[in-house]
């Protein structure tokens, strides 16, 4: 039975994998990811596509490694309003993100795609649409203060798993897509592969 590789390095999707008892190994793509967004966002791709389009560019980069083996590339992308916002790189690009999603619905697109020796041999893309409360400015200080940078790391800014939940008023998808990694069809993928027992 060939490996399971995670093109990766993001530990949300490692811990989502591990929980679900999937045996792996983890090289990181090293993707120009602003280059593709700001370049497919020019030529008004969805965050669905866009989000498509980095996970197929991360399997297939490390695919060409590792030779027989199931290489796993994923991505997420969120868009508001048709435009695609980036994971903030400061408390204070966190609060305008924050302020920018308040009051509206934005999609979080999470994409993975499997290759093989250099081939695509599978993908998906699950969406989730999340509507935030309209939050007092009190409050979205007093959460900024609380999460701290561990919220840098997310696109939106925000864990649904935890604090970042008291954000929203209403959520439309499953929790797997929202971490990142639409992990029940993936799943179901690697049973059809023999990677996993059926």
């Amino acid at each position: 039975m060939s490996g399971i590789v995670l093109a990766s390095g993001s530990a949300a999707r490692q811990r989502l994998l591990r929980a679900a008892g999937v045996d792996f190994t983890v090289d990181v793509a090293h993707v120009d990811e602003t280059a593709v967004v700001e370049s497919l966002t020019a030529e008004k791709a969805t965050g669905r596509n866009i989000a498509d389009v980095l996970a197929e560019l991360k399997a297939l980069k490390v695919s060409a490694r590792h030779s027989g083996e199931t290489v796993l590339g994923a991505d997420q992308v969120l868009s508001v309003g048709g435009e695609i916002l980036e994971k903030p790189e400061s408390a204070t690009a966190a609060r305008a993100q924050l302020l920018q999603l308040r009051g509206r619905t934005h999609v979080l697109s999470s994409a993975v795609c499997a290759a093989r020796d250099g081939v695509v041999v599978w993908r998906f893309v699950g969406e989730a649409r999340l509507t935030v409360r309209a939050f007092s400015d009190a409050f979205l200080d007093a959460y900024l203060a609380e999460a701290g940078e561990d919220i840098l790391g997310s696109v939106g800014a925000y864990h649904v798993e935890g604090l970042g939940a008291q954000l929203f008023s209403k959520i439309e998808g499953d929790s797997f897509t929202i971490m990142g990694l639409p992990l029940l069809p993936l799943l179901d993928f690697l049973r059809t592969q023999g990677l996993l027992r059926t």
